[in-house]
């Protein structure tokens, strides 16, 4: 069964084999025993006497002349033995006349016209035009005339073959024989008869003798073609086929214009793989033979063999158009339109791919190949739901369609409907248990379920399966990365690139990995990201000039470009701008890459949209197509919102549509490309100190380079669980990865320094028990006895998830790669993290975060501070409680959350690089480099989607990145001053009453 291609991956989603057009084999030629023979009159011969076998079969002949119902099985005739040998034909000449003058004679000769040839002439004029009966009476008299008459016997002989009575009429031409043996017609009608009878070397004998006596009897001639042609089939049937090729050219030699002969060449030479003879051949039998409908569909194999959809869809039409119900060339005719249908589509114009798959289906109405790659082009437009209905159909109509369950699985998981999802790539293993990408794609969802074990299970198998299949390496990083195992995961990344270097998944996965083990300041993970990025911008083209007005003070269209408007951790970063922008001097587009759309993306645009700026969806669409867009749109600034994590839109920003193009929020490091001039920051997540270079310039904002608006969701603040516990719990929500020995280590220091205190740590992989094992026993290698921890696995709803911080009192952040989300999460739900300083963006972020609420005590600048600063948070619970109750207030009315104020500085940020620009001075920063390419996340689609796999599938890949891989950053200015635990403790009480009361009044 074709993916997106015909029958059969393929695929690529994933993509299926074509299926295979039906050949026809070479059959015996048809033979036309009712063929009006011209009658011509010959005389006769005497010769020796008859063998008494043949006497005998002559004497049975005899009557039959004179009964037009005798039965043809009761007659004894000879027919092998009556022409073998030249004696045998001259026998009959000699007593023909004597023993069947008189059995021929009618009881009453007829009274007619005097000259008996011209009753055999009418008599021929009437067969000729159907009037059998009318002729076989004349016939009759003229026999009563002249019983010698052989061009009668002949006459009456023909009639009887067209009334279905071969014997009978083979006894007529056996008696002209005896009267004439050189009557032509005669033996051409008993080499016609012998043929009938299978008898072939005897028909080509008679047919021989008769050419022989009248060498240009086109009859003879026309009759010896097709009985050698018929000759040469047997041969080759029988496995000789340079035997049946002599017969065939023979028969040719015979009559030229004999097209079964070309036709049965053409057969041999297509089964030889001769396929240029092959196709002259049927060229010849189709001139020679128009109808010739067999000729037209092998002809459509060949050119579909070579790949000339065109020129075989041409040759199947004229074949319908002589046979309309020829089935095999309507299936061939469906066929070729498939993969026609998926040539165009891969050309790029997808409405005319869909057309042809369903001309396709006119043809033949059951074909599943045609629907399973209308699924795919319907997938690609994302129209699910017809999709869906085309790979249900497909299944239906071929049960053995394991790719339509496999692209079924994966619009099952984009809709989050995981369980579904499963049974879909189950059903396609039980159909193919070799299947790579079913065993490929159900890893991916065990991996987002927190199966680590069933994930690592499944696509190892696929790798087995395939031991090339490169995305199913970068799958298996994607899991051990999630299972915390970074080294692991860059090796399988590294894999994958071995095998593909192109694969967008697995080079930006590799970089984002990178970042969880290296400290970023030494050059090595700069030069991954440059070089990554050199290579990445050759695959687009890139402008050189813009449209643009050079009006420094002039209104500016800011264009965002992201995946992430939804509940995603982007989300509660880019909401400020989207919603207090000044839309007199900013317009905002947006540019939504969303796979599925929530209530917040409903939210977001209706902001955008109420305040006179543009959403474009364009989820799905080619970058390059969405940089003309861009381009089009007249955008002056571009910001993606991406970097390297899920389905960025880095392609776009590599084409440098826009003449600023900025880089911020999601990624904590340089995209490597040179066509992104800027990289939003500030002082404290990014110290004018500090040694870790980027691509970009950084443009430090004022204060925070983040604004954080929190889930409507979150519910209340719960009491600090000291206070009922008697105990301090210590928590993290980052994800494994973060997690980092070095992490550990500090971790066990604080609960080995606070013998009553426990841990609670949440991430997906804790699902699994052996991740959970594993975690567990680097816990108790630092002697922290497990008894003291708790596991909780991914927790679905967010309002379920804010409320889990009810369960720790302090929040511990994770280095190098520290947390953003969880850590404003944290705060917001009046839980105070304790971080760490260090020399990247990545590793101080949290520094930056904290400084916005005045809470800097809470940053450690060693590994020594970060364990005391927690212990002494820890051995103090009222001043913890009452900082809890004060946090969220706190929170609200700092920087961090002040959406105006941020816009107000952002806009001042796009309005000094906008001057910039039209004053001609290029952007200038360390490292400066040039430009690079995109790269995509998803689940792997048979073709194979491409898409479509298409694509037929094809096809996608599960890059799918951690939420907290949003990249917050910071700023030395604004914000409380820090101070003493205590005094932070006292103040945030005070405040939390004094805003409640303020909050009360104002609603």
């Amino acid at each position: 069964m074709s993916p997106m291609q015909s029958l059969g991956p393929t695929w690529d989603l994933q993509a299926p084999a074509p299926g295979v057009l039906k050949r026809l084999s070479s059959l015996p030629s048809e033979m036309d025993n009712t063929r009006l023979l011209k009658i011509k009159s010959s005389t006769g011969a005497k010769g020796p006497c008859l063998r008494e076998a043949d006497r005998a079969s002559l004497k049975e002949a005899a009557p039959l002349t004179q009964q037009d119902d005798v039965s043809a099985s009761s007659t004894g005739i000879r027919a092998v033995a009556l022409l073998q040998s030249d004696h045998a034909l001259h026998a009959l000449t000699t007593t023909v006349g004597q023993e069947l003058g008189t059995a021929l004679m009618p009881a009453e000769r007829p009274k007619g016209p005097a000259d008996v040839g011209e009753v055999v002439g009418y008599a021929d004029l009437l067969r000729s035009r159907g009037k059998t009966a009318e002729a076989m009476s004349l016939y009759d008299c003229a026999l009563g005339a002249d019983p010698r008459c052989a061009p009668a016997l002949v006459g009456k002989g023909a009639c009887l073959q067209q009334q279905q009575q071969p014997r009978a009429a083979f006894a007529c031409f056996v008696g002209a024989l005896a009267l004439d043996p050189l009557n032509v017609q005669a033996l051409t009608w008993c080499g016609l008869f012998y043929t009938e009878e299978g008898h072939l070397m005897e028909g080509i004998e008679a047919f021989r003798k008769a050419l022989v006596l009248q060498p240009d009897f086109a009859e003879a001639k026309e009759h010896l073609a097709i009985v050698l042609t018929d000759l040469g089939t047997r041969f080759k049937l029988a496995g000789n086929a340079q035997e049946g090729i002599q017969r065939y050219y023979e028969a040719i030699e015979v009559n030229p214009r004999c097209a079964p002969a070309y036709y049965n060449l053409g057969v041999v030479y297509s089964e030889m793989g001769q396929y240029a003879h092959a196709l002259s051949f049927y060229e010849k039998a189709a001139q020679l033979r128009p109808l010739y409908a067999e000729a037209h569909c092998n002809m459509g194999v060949i050119y579909k063999d070579r790949g000339d959809l065109l020129a075989a869809i041409a040759c199947y039409e004229r074949c319908l158009m002589v046979a309309p119900n020829f089935t095999i060339a309507r299936n061939n005719l469906a066929i070729a339109l498939t993969d026609l249908g998926t040539k165009v589509k891969l050309d790029g114009n997808l409405q005319q791919g869909i057309a042809y798959y369903k001309r396709a289906l006119v043809y033949n109405s059951h074909y599943a190949d045609a629907m399973y790659n209308l699924g795919v082009a319907y997938g690609e437009m994302l129209n699910f739901d017809m999709a869906i209905v085309m790979y249900e159909l497909a299944l239906h109509f071929n049960p053995q369609c394991a790719e339509a369950c496999n692209n079924l699985g994966v619009i099952y998981k984009d809709r989050d409907n995981l369980d579904r999802a499963v049974e879909c790539y189950t059903m396609a293993l039980r159909i193919k248990p070799s299947f790579s990408q079913s065993l490929n794609n159900l890893g991916v969802v065990y991996t987002v379920q927190g199966k680590m074990d069933a994930a690592l299970t499944m696509i190892q198998a696929a790798l087995a399966a395939s031991p090339s299949y490169s995305e199913a390496y970068n799958n298996l990083g994607v899991l051990h990365r999630d299972a915390g195992n970074i080294p692991a995961a860059i090796k399988a990344y590294e894999q994958c690139l071995s095998l593909d270097p192109d694969s967008r998944n697995a080079g930006q996965n590799r970089l984002l990995a990178l970042n969880y083990i290296h400290g970023g300041e030494d050059d090595s993970l700069f030069e991954a990201h440059r070089d990554w990025g050199r290579r990445f911008s050759t695959l687009f083209p890139k402008f050189d000039t813009w449209p643009n007005e050079k009006d420094p003070e002039r209104p500016l269209v800011i264009g965002y470009i992201s995946p992430d408007y939804f509940t995603h951790s982007v989300s509660y970063f880019i909401e400020a701008p989207l919603t207090h922008h000044d839309p007199q001097k900013y317009k905002v587009v947006i540019y939504s890459a969303v796979v599925k759309a929530d209530a917040k993306t409903l939210r977001f645009r209706e902001a955008v949209v109420a305040r006179g700026g543009v959403w474009k969806d364009v989820y799905g669409v080619d970058e390059k197509l969405v940089a003309q867009a861009v381009r089009s749109d007249g955008v002056d600034i571009l910001v993606e919102l991406t970097g390297h994590t899920a389905n960025n839109k880095l392609g776009v920003a590599a084409c440098k549509p826009a003449p600023v193009q900025v880089t911020w929020i999601g990624y904590p490091n340089t995209t490597g490309l040179s066509t992104v001039d800027y990289r939003i920051t500030d002082e404290l997540a990014d110290p004018s100190t500090t040694k870790q270079r980027h691509i970009e310039t950084p443009l430090r904002l004022p204060r925070c380079f983040l604004c954080y608006t929190p889930s409507l969701e979150a519910g209340p603040v719960a009491p600090t669980p000291a206070l009922s516990n008697n105990f301090v719990t210590f928590g993290s929500f980052n994800n494994l990865a973060k997690i980092t020995p070095r992490v550990l280590k500090l971790w066990a220091r604080i609960l080995k320094a606070l013998p009553g205190a426990r841990l609670v740590v949440k991430c997906k992989p804790f699902s699994c028990r052996s991740i959970s094992e594993r975690f567990m026993a680097s816990l108790e290698a630092e002697g922290v006895d497990p008894v003291r921890v708790d596991l909780l696995p991914l927790i679905l709803l967010n309002h379920d998830h804010m409320q889990s911080y009810a369960l720790m009192d302090i929040s511990l952040d994770t280095f190098p790669y520290a947390g953003t989300t969880t850590t404003c999460e944290s705060l917001y739900m009046g839980v105070p993290c304790v971080t760490m300083a260090g020399g990247t963006h990545a590793h101080n972020v949290g520094v930056t975060l904290l400084k916005q609420l005045g809470l800097e005590c809470l940053t450690a600048h060693s590994p020594d501070e970060y364990v005391t600063t927690a212990v002494r948070l820890a051995s103090d619970i009222p001043r913890l409680a009452a900082m809890r109750a004060g946090m969220r207030d706190r929170m609200l009315t700092s920087p961090l959350c002040d959406g105006p104020s941020f816009v107000r500085d952002l806009e001042s940020a796009y309005r000094k690089v906008w001057r910039n620009y039209c004053a001609g001075r290029p952007p200038s920063g360390v490292g400066a480099e040039s430009s690079a390419t995109p790269t995509d996340g998803g689940e792997v689609v048979a073709p194979k989607e491409t898409p479509p796999l298409p694509h037929s599938g094809s096809s996608g890949s599960s890059a799918e990145s951690p939420t907290s891989s949003l990249f917050l950053r910071t700023d030395d200015s604004g914000g409380s001053s820090g101070g003493s635990l205590e005094e932070m403790a006292e103040e945030a009480a005070g405040r939390g009453k004094t805003l409640s009361r303020l909050r009360n009044a104002s609603s």
